[in-house]
């Protein structure tokens, strides 16, 4: 099983990365803060200073189709923030 999944890239995450130098990640449910320090450390070769989790709650869908309702929800996503220490930074954009 993978710790880390992929690196989100949206415009608020890189605002934190330049500003914060804050990168987020979508890590696997199981994961824990001490897992998700290891495998950033050892996936980029970065020291780790600071890790926060959060858990991103599914999205309810409710489609009206010819035989009635239906319910759907999306999959739950938990995202990591992982602050670096200062004077290292993380290159996201070198594998793509």
């Amino acid at each position: 099983m993978s710790i880390v999944i992929r690196p989100i890239i949206t415009e608020k995450a890189s605002a934190a990365s330049e500003r914060f130098n804050r990168y987020s990640f979508e890590v696997a449910p199981r994961a824990n803060k001490i897992e998700i320090k290891n495998a950033i450390e050892s996936a980029y070769g970065v020291s780790v200073d600071k890790v926060r989790t959060l858990i991103v709650r599914p999205e309810r869908r409710t489609r009206h189709t010819k035989s009635g309702l239906q319910h759907s929800k999306s999959v739950v996503v938990k995202k990591a923030i992982v602050q670096l220490v200062e004077g290292e930074t993380l290159d996201l954009y070198g594998n793509l």
